[in-house]
């Protein structure tokens, strides 16, 4: 191997280093320019995404591109002036800096041994793109990485007619149990809902978030899956349906799809019956799938009403028309508003009605006093007829139609396997749905479904557009194909990575993959921009047409163009691999959300570097190699050194 010449230091005039360093600027200016209008429009795709994804990246895109906007105003315009104000004397050249010369060295025997095989190194790095494609098709979907909040809702659900005092005896006993867990700091339930309209739960409903210690006084082993798993086994309680969320993410998805868990199976008709003999059979059906956790079908039968038919014949012998009764049963089992009373500022409506002792008792509700003219105090049985039916505890409309719902968590697994097997259950148990009826999927399914058609038709767009904004900047179509090679590697890397950190493929995933192609994008352009130098070098030192150059003479320029400029091309990459690190070894709350995006932009990043190192010459080498000798005015011939 030829030892590098070694430049020694030399005084330029002052001509002489503003020359050089307005051709420095030039040189790198173009491709900088490039490459972050590459990076911008890499990141676009995430701006066009809605509902929560966009709100939760979107600010991430946007920082992003006002950072690189103002880098770009000072790579281009600022820089260039500082170094002539403030590189004064002697210019050291790469081969004399330190830190150049440490990686030229250990650089410059493996580009060697790679230009002089390059169909073996190209053959290679074929085979490591081909064995991704197991663990690509292996890969967990998800809609995003679940946010460990440091607490557990636990949501149990009981029979549609349970009493208000039997509901708060089981909230009791839940709480009391929940609390003998040593990992539980607090706990606090809730059965039914407020006088609102923003909260439809019913009594059967029971809602206990339960506060967890900080993880330092857990037991040895424990995690928030073994915590789940030991609740629920002490939690079996007759006639109650656990189920176990986090607080923030039940709301988002009650406020976002209707569902208050993972995943639901929407069943859509116009009669409720139906619907609740289809939803009986979806569940029966999805029992058994793997990671399929909390399956739950929504009652739609079962409400217990007290329904009082009035007497129309009745009426008459004791003088009452059917206002007067209606007006008594009101007043004695709804209230009746009387007056309203001034506290302060503050007004407050003043109501009457029987207490909850007569209302509760379905023999006193017929004892209810009517005052006639004629005939004195009869019973509210004289002119009505009371009983107990069955009915919806709930009647839940989506869209102008009735709907019934099947819920289930997903836990241990990904969502998107979880809900292929339970799709393929759900063909196989029903031929043909009854005219008029159809299934939905819903929860973060739905979430993650709507993401990804979206991402389909974006992530070409700005290919497309990447790709026209490279012709731009190199005016042929070679360079531009030599500088997309480089993605693949670099998603495979951010591929193995995800299997490696045991990571499934989501939103977030696929943003830390949008960020790595900009990136990857940009350290070829840098890659391209310095051999291209170095072949225009070389030509010019020829001449003229006729000259010819020989394979050596052109690997030495593709290893000058490589190796003389490894120092900026790592300085790029290590700057944006650097600064993401301490959010690849974050502990805290909310790391379990950004490591995803981390995880492939961080490992892609090194295939990519490795492989617009070392791959990416040896393929520019054999393209340029093509060009000369179809060109015919320079003929790259084989000599013997």
């Amino acid at each position: 191997m030829e030892r590098e010449p070694i430049v020694h230091t030399r005084s330029l005039s002052e001509e002489q280093r503003v020359a050089t360093i307005e051709r420095s600027a030039r040189t790198v200016g173009r491709a900088v320019f490039f490459s972050i209008l590459i990076t911008l429009v890499s990141f676009a795709p995430i701006l066009f995404l809605t509902g929560q994804e966009n709100k939760l990246f979107s600010p991430l895109v946007l920082t992003k591109t006002f950072t690189m906007i103002g880098s770009a105003i000072v790579a281009l315009l600022i820089v260039p002036m500082l170094m002539r104000t403030l590189i004064k004397g002697k210019l050291i050249p790469e081969s004399r800096n330190p830190i150049s010369r440490f990686f030229i060295r250990i650089y410059s025997p493996i580009i060697r041994l790679c230009l002089r095989w390059k169909k073996t190194v190209i053959a290679l790095s074929v085979l490591i793109v081909l064995g991704s494609i197991p663990f690509i098709i292996r890969m967990g979907t998800e809609f995003m990485p679940p946010l460990d909040e440091g607490s557990i809702l636990f949501m149990p659900v009981t029979l549609p007619d349970i009493s208000n005092s039997e509901a708060k005896r089981i909230l009791q006993v839940q709480d009391k149990i929940i609390k003998t867990i040593p990992e539980v700091e607090n706990v606090l339930g809730k059965a039914g809902r407020a006088y609102t309209a923003t909260d439809n739960a019913p009594m059967s409903m029971i809602e206990s978030i339960i506060i967890l210690k900080p993880r330092s006084a857990w037991r040895d082993g424990m995690t928030k899956a073994k915590l789940i798993a030991e609740l629920d086994e002490k939690m079996q309680i007759p006639g109650v349906t656990n189920g176990y969320t986090q607080p923030i993410i039940n709301r988002i998805n009650m406020l976002s799809t209707g569902i208050r868990t993972d995943v639901g199976v929407k069943i859509y008709g116009a009669n409720l019956d139906t619907i609740y003999s289809i939803s009986r059979q979806v569940e029966t059906a999805l029992k058994g799938v793997e990671g399929l956790a909390d399956l739950y079908t929504e009652q739609l039968t079962g409400g217990k009403y007290l329904d009082i038919q009035i007497k129309r014949d009745q009426l008459g012998r004791y003088g009452l028309s059917v206002d007067d009764v209606n007006m008594i049963i009101e007043s004695a089992l709804g209230g009746m508003s009387l007056t309203n009373t001034v506290e302060g500022r503050e007004r407050f409506s003043v109501s009457v009605r029987l207490a909850q002792d007569y209302r509760n008792d379905f023999s006193e509700i017929a004892r209810i006093p009517i005052q006639t003219a004629a005939y004195g105090v009869i019973p509210l049985s004289a002119v009505a007829a009371i009983e107990i039916t069955e009915g919806p505890p709930m009647i839940s409309s989506e869209n102008a139609l009735l709907r019934g719902t099947v819920l289930f968590n997903v836990r241990g697994r990904d969502m998107g396997s979880v809900v292929s097997d339970a799709k393929e259950r759900i063909e196989e148990a029903f031929d043909k749905l009854p005219s008029g009826y159809f299934i939905e999927w819903s929860g973060q399914y739905e979430n993650q479904i709507r993401a990804e058609n979206r991402l389909k038709i974006i992530i070409p767009v700005a290919l497309i557009i990447i790709c026209f904004i490279l012709y731009f900047n190199f005016k042929s179509i070679t360079e531009p194909l030599i500088v997309l090679s480089s993605l693949p590697i670099a998603l495979i890397g951010g591929v193995y990575s995800l299997y490696f950190f045991e990571v499934n493929f989501s939103v977030a995933v696929a943003v830390g993959f949008i960020a790595l192609a900009g990136i990857a994008i940009e350290t070829g352009i840098l890659m391209i921009v310095y051999l291209n130098q170095a072949i225009g070098q070389l030509i010019a030192r020829k001449g003229n047409s006729a000259a010819t150059i020989s394979r050596k003479d052109l690997e030495d320029a593709v290893f000058a163009g490589a190796v003389l400029r490894v120092r900026p091309k790592l300085m790029t990459v290590m700057a944006d691999m650097l600064g993401l690190l301490p959010v690849l070894l974050a502990t805290g709350v909310g790391s379990d959300v950004m490591k995803p995006i981390t995880i492939p932009f961080v490992f892609g990043l090194i295939s990519s570097t490795l492989f617009v190192l070392i791959v990416l010459p040896v393929i520019y080498q054999l393209i340029k190699e093509r060009e000369l000798t179809k060109k015919g005015k320079l003929q790259v011939l084989d000599i013997k050194e």
